[in-house]
């Protein structure tokens, strides 16, 4: 937390612990993604998004990805309110968290291609299921650009609040384009997504780690 003068002051050892877990956890998510993604059979990271690895025979690891990321950084987030003295923050985080963990529980429908045998098309109509996997989406990639501009606001350092700002532009520029793509079943609406997630999750993960210093 910070004193009067702006000074940082490390978390007590249990809430260091959940900063570092948050951060791991951000990052833990790329790198399943990515070499799953990479080594899936009938995958194709550039054109397919990352949630359709929840689907199939090792959909298992994608759905703990999103369960396992979610409570990370849901439990980081308890630890950033008195870190980073703003609570605004912590909740913004928070719900992020708990965004990932619903996306988890609530898989997208077959489509496009996978898994294998999957109609290359989009369906006409969505199940259930799948309804609530895109408003988790949304709030996931609404409420991390939300964090970035609160930190932008409130974290007193000039290079945080540079990177940060910075970070709130790309993820939401990232995430218009990767909606735009996703609309039209684009060749690389896969690349879009990760470039945005990557963005994202990155500076969340720095962020655990500047609050735990």
């Amino acid at each position: 937390m910070y004193d009067d003068t702006g000074s940082g002051t490390r978390p007590e050892p249990a809430m260091t612990a959940l900063l570092w877990a948050g951060a791991l956890g951000c990052w833990a998510f790329i790198a399943v993604f990515t070499v799953d993604g990479w080594t899936r059979p009938g995958y194709r990271p550039v054109r397919h998004p990352v949630s359709a690895l929840a689907l199939g025979p090792r959909g298992w690891i994608q759905t703990a990805d999103f369960v396992l990321c979610g409570l990370a950084v849901a439990a980081g987030a308890v630890a950033l309110a008195g870190a980073l003295g703003s609570t605004v923050l912590a909740v913004a985080v928070g719900v992020f968290g708990a965004a990932l963990v619903l996306s988890g529980v609530f898989p997208m429908d077959p489509m496009r291609g996978y898994p294998p045998g999957a109609p290359d098309g989009t369906p006409a109509e969505f199940s259930a299921r799948h309804k609530m996997h895109d408003r988790a989406g949304a709030l996931v990639f609404t409420a991390l650009p939300a964090a970035a501009v609160i930190a932008a606001i409130a974290l007193p350092e000039p290079g945080w609040k540079a990177y940060s700002g910075l970070t709130a532009v790309l993820a939401t520029a990232g995430f218009f384009a990767f909606g735009r793509s996703w609309e039209k079943d684009g060749p690389r609406t896969g690349l879009l997504q990760r470039a945005t997630i990557i963005v994202g999750w990155l500076w969340l993960g720095l962020l655990f780690l500047y609050a735990a210093r």
